[in-house]
């Protein structure tokens, strides 16, 4: 049988979506899509002192998530020796305003990776994963600077997680309310949309003069 991934995830337990299961999806191309945009995961995992959740920066490469951090943070080191993981993306588009409490909610784009991480050891591969993180939260970024020093190579430490097993939600559209609220003659309900936007790059205090931002900066959009 082969290894290589297909067009759509595997059904597993933890990927069964019990809660409005049509807006689930196995689709590889829209998991990718939705951490291709993302800048944050969240590492969920079972520690020594117990359950513990961090935020950190990543990135996609192919079928694999590269996680980074710092061999200071002893989750991160736990988690390379093969502690099972959840990472998950998320994205809010919108907040759903209905015509009761009970039915506000979100337009978002969710997904959620189990599996288990090992560190990447190999010295020219970690350099290049650390600069496909760079890329990943500012394409174009690394011609424009100098590469990575040998050391801070070596002091970065970086999770390198299959993108087998994965939950992918989606939900947009306006509010579902009760048949008999839809004739509420008082109660406004509706979508208010939401969207990320980025501002004029601002100089560092101590740029020397005459260096203007660059592309990956003045161009920068998501």
């Amino acid at each position: 049988m082969s290894d290589e991934p297909t067009d759509t995830f595997p059904a597993t337990e933890r990927t069964t979506i019990g809660r409005s299961p049509l807006r689930g999806t196995r689709q590889r191309a829209t998991a990718n899509a939705i951490l291709d945009e993302g800048l944050i995961c969240h590492v969920g995992l079972t520690a020594d002192h117990g359950p513990v959740v961090i935020p950190t920066t990543y990135a996609r490469r192919g079928d694999e998530l590269l996680i980074h951090g710092s061999p200071a943070a002893t989750w991160l080191r736990s988690t390379g020796k093969g502690t099972p993981v959840c990472v998950t993306v998320t994205h809010v588009d919108g907040l759903v305003l209905a015509r009761s409490g009970f039915h506000h909610s979100m337009n978002y784009r969710s997904v959620v990776v189990f599996g288990t991480a090992e560190t990447v050891t190999d010295h020219g591969d970690k350099a290049a994963a650390l600069d496909a993180i760079v890329e990943h939260i500012v394409p174009g970024r690394t011609p424009e600077i100098r590469p990575m020093t040998d050391d801070e190579i070596t002091k970065t430490l970086v999770l390198r997680l299959p993108l087998a097993e994965a939950s992918v939600k989606v939900r947009d559209g306006g509010p579902i309310d009760d048949d008999a609220d839809y004739e509420l003659p008082d109660v406004w309900a509706g979508v208010i949309p939401m969207t990320t936007t980025f501002g004029t790059p601002i100089d560092d205090e101590r740029l020397l003069p005459g260096i203007d931002a660059p592309p990956s900066a003045v161009a920068y959009t998501r």
